[in-house]
């Protein structure tokens, strides 16, 4: 049998497209099963497209869809113009309709969750995955984004793994607020990048700043770092927060996540919680409705902006205490206080990592919820947990971040005996 060579960069490739795989892209092979392996963005599983390679590596390329020869029935016209092979890489599912998005994240989840947290079929069916979509638009929800500034001066967003700037008149995903900021329609002589916030009680954020371009992808999660105050509603309370201090991304994703945790740990008066990773002290200020004065729940937090907005907007809230520290460091030095119920658990898009799940398997604590902004990072901590006698026994999924690959997952982990 004749092996089928890598095409190289700039080569284009008749392929049939496959499963879908963790990062906006389906996994087809050069020359049917057994070629190399190729990452293909702009495609759908079952299509047969020309593929264009946009990079070699060893043992796979990656590319993108430039002819669709057999469309498939979920494949629907983009609402960007820039949402297209060698344009803007913000958006990896603009092509694909609504409800294939949500059934194309379930499956992400899904298998993550099969290959990396090391659970069974049964396991992963009697979870029930499904990706819930928010009510609303599928467009004009990004609160918070980083425009990047071109050799002409003119703000734009980057091409997908690159820094080129693809110069645009508007985002479709972006806010209104954000897309009536004047930034598009203006030079940038001073500034690298530009930084856009808009809050859900109508503040709106522009910062130019001088820094380094960057080419990932975090810009959908961790939104904009804009100068300034911000006035934002959720779990029903204003919060005041620097322009720089995390909040999520989506209007309405901080109450439904919020909602999520308290369903899955059902809290009780009096029961002590832990908020680690607290950020502005969301989840913290929902434990404290629920577990009432008598419940001490703790904030760990190590951004200093994220630790100022909580203290600042949880002084209301007897029982709160918020600790500046590293989680890791704050659970080896033993510094949170014990006995501890419940853990609310929403580490940045790499994880806890083992040294954390290991330290709270070992806590005591009843129940775990884990907030997770990336699912192959949930599924390795799932893993370690598992390893430490612990389960995942309840799985919710929601679209907070519509026409991109990016998904949201909360799991309720508990101890084996539970």
């Amino acid at each position: 049998m004749t092996q089928v060579e890598m095409p190289g960069e700039g080569e284009r490739v008749e392929v049939l497209v496959g499963a879908v795989a963790h990062g906006g892209h389906c996994v087809a092979r050069v020359g049917g099963d057994g070629g190399p392996v190729l990452f293909v963005r702009h495609a759908l599983p079952g299509e047969r497209v020309v593929a264009l390679v946009t990079e070699v590596h060893r043992g796979f390329a990656r590319a993108d869809a430039v002819e669709i020869l057999t469309p498939s029935a979920d494949r629907v016209t983009a609402p960007c113009v820039y949402a297209r092979p060698d344009g803007c890489g913000g958006c990896d599912l603009q092509h694909v309709a609504p409800a294939a998005q949500s059934a194309w994240k379930a499956s992400v989840v899904t298998e993550q969750l099969l290959r990396l947290g090391r659970l069974t079929e049964d396991q992963v069916q009697a979870l029930g995955v499904r990706v819930a979509p928010l009510d609303g638009d599928r467009l004009g929800w990004r609160t918070r984004v980083r425009y990047a500034v071109d050799g002409r001066d003119q703000a734009g967003l980057l091409k997908h793994r690159s820094h080129e700037v693809v110069p645009i008149d508007r985002c479709l995903i972006a806010h209104p607020l954000v897309r009536e900021a004047p930034v598009t329609s203006r030079s940038w002589p001073d500034a690298d990048e530009v930084h856009v916030v808009a809050s859900a009680a109508g503040d709106v954020l522009v910062t130019p700043r001088r820094a380094p371009v960057r080419a990932d992808e975090q810009d959908i999660l961790d939104g904009a770092a804009a100068a300034g105050e911000i006035r934002e509603k959720a779990v029903g309370r204003e919060w005041v927060l620097p322009g720089d201090a995390f909040w999520q991304v989506h209007p309405a994703a901080a109450d439904t996540l919020a909602a999520a945790v308290l369903e899955l740990l059902a809290p009780r008066p009096g029961e002590a919680a832990w908020d680690l990773y607290g950020g502005a002290g969301l989840f913290a200020a929902a434990l404290a409705g629920a577990v009432g004065p008598t419940g001490p729940v703790t904030v760990v937090e190590s951004a200093p902006q994220g630790v100022a907005a909580a203290r600042r907007n949880l002084t209301d809230l007897p029982g709160v205490a918020v600790i500046e520290a590293k989680v890791e460091a704050a659970l080896r030095q033993g510094r949170l206080p014990k006995p501890v119920d419940l853990i609310v658990l929403d580490p940045p898009r790499s994880g806890a990592g083992a040294a954390v799940v290991k330290a709270i398997t070992r806590t005591g604590a009843r129940a775990v919820a884990y907030v997770a902004c990336d699912p192959a990072a949930f599924a390795r901590d799932v893993a370690t947990f598992r390893a430490h006698g612990w389960r995942l026994a309840a799985l919710r999924a929601f679209d907070l971040f519509p026409m991109t690959h990016h998904v949201e997952c909360v799991g309720l982990l508990l101890p084996a005996a539970r």
